[in-house]
């Protein structure tokens, strides 16, 4: 009896020692299928660095649109692969989202109405330009507009063009129908429906534009600029009845969710959003209240989508090489994958004169 007890303890041990050697081989098996990502920005010290994507995103370009990608954060002070989210996420820093809500670079949460059929500049720096056509109600009864972001328009010093993204008109909302128009150089650019549909600019590759879902989501990368996640998403029945909008009936009011993540901008960045980036910046919204309200109207407001001519725009197109200024690298990650015990909030701001 002892000796089958013991022959038997053995043949256990055997098997736990093959499963093991099994999972190990599992495990290195898709660490060698992993993707290496490469660091293309020049100033960074992990420029053309390549690295391993950790298993969790083994590739930049998953199959599935609603993987977690893999990337290298070249402005990170370690030189490694890091997972993220590419779809907007309006809890995040950088985000823009709502009746508009937004989330400055300190985490603060604040709102800024602006007016009915008007642009305001959501970002204005040397070499940077992004504003924001809003759309929206007003109520007989209601002191102020209900408005939402419908259009961005982006322009950029360093290669002298512009682009802009819009959600288009719908009277009910199909999910199923892209609802996202590009606009490069005034002209509207035939970006095919579907995962992974992807236009780069002509010649420069300064603007890159990837479905991150068959439709009405998208990644606008401006390469060591910023990173743009856009989604177009209609105001729903819910919410019309939540927070008595009264929108009419022949229009969801279709409108984007933004999040931004900056990879260069100077101290003197302005913008509704912009400044909260200024490393001496105190946010005016009041702690404490259920929706803090911060004007500026008057100093962010633009004569169109694609101009920089407000008050306290500071955009130059007749700046090339922004080196030559006093800038900050700044690196905005509310949409990485920050799961683990170290992260605290989910987000953070890295920030390198």
């Amino acid at each position: 009896m002892e000796f089958l007890f013991v022959k038997k303890k053995k043949k256990k041990g055997l098997m736990v020692t093959i499963l093991i050697m099994i999972m190990i081989s599992i495990l290195l098996m898709d660490e060698a299928r992993a993707a290496k990502v490469t660091c293309k920005s020049k100033s960074s010290k992990c420029y053309y660095k390549q690295v391993q994507c950790p298993s969790e995103c083994p590739t930049p370009y998953p199959s599935d649109p609603h993987a977690k990608v893999c990337f290298i954060n070249c402005n990170s002070p370690i030189c490694k692969a890091e997972c993220k989210n590419r779809k907007a996420n309006c809890n995040g820093v950088g985000a823009a989202c709502l009746d508009p809500r937004f989330i400055g670079a300190d985490g603060i949460v604040f709102y800024f109405h602006g007016k009915i059929n008007q642009q305001f500049a959501l970002v204005s720096d040397a070499h940077l330009q992004i504003n924001g056509r809003f759309i929206g109600v007003r109520p007989a009864d209601r002191p102020r507009d209900f408005t939402w972001i419908q259009a961005l328009g982006i322009l950029l010093a360093d290669s002298r063009h512009n682009f802009s993204v819009d959600a288009t008109r719908a009277e009910s909302w199909d999910q199923e129908v892209d609802h996202l128009k590009f606009t490069y150089n005034g002209q509207e650019l035939a970006l095919p429906e579907g995962y992974p549909s992807v236009w780069r600019s002509p010649d420069d590759d300064n603007i890159i534009v990837e479905r991150i879902s068959d439709t009405n989501a998208a990644l606008i990368t401006l390469p060591e600029i910023a990173e743009i996640s856009v989604s177009a998403v209609p105001i729903t029945e819910e919410d019309n009845r939540v927070h008595n909008y009264r929108i009419p009936v022949d229009d969801c009011f279709a409108h984007l969710e933004v999040q931004f993540r900056f990879y260069r901008l100077s101290d003197n960045v302005e913008g509704v959003l912009g400044r909260t980036y200024q490393p001496d910046f105190k946010n005016p919204a009041k702690p404490g209240v259920a929706m803090p309200v911060v004007g500026g109207e008057d100093k962010y407001r633009t004569s169109s989508l694609l101009s920089s001519d407000c008050a306290s725009c500071i955009y130059s197109p007749h700046i090339i090489n922004t080196n030559t200024t006093t800038s900050m690298l700044m690196v905005d990650y509310g949409a990485l994958d920050c799961t683990g015990k170290a992260a605290a909030a989910g987000h953070g701001i890295v920030c390198r004169k």
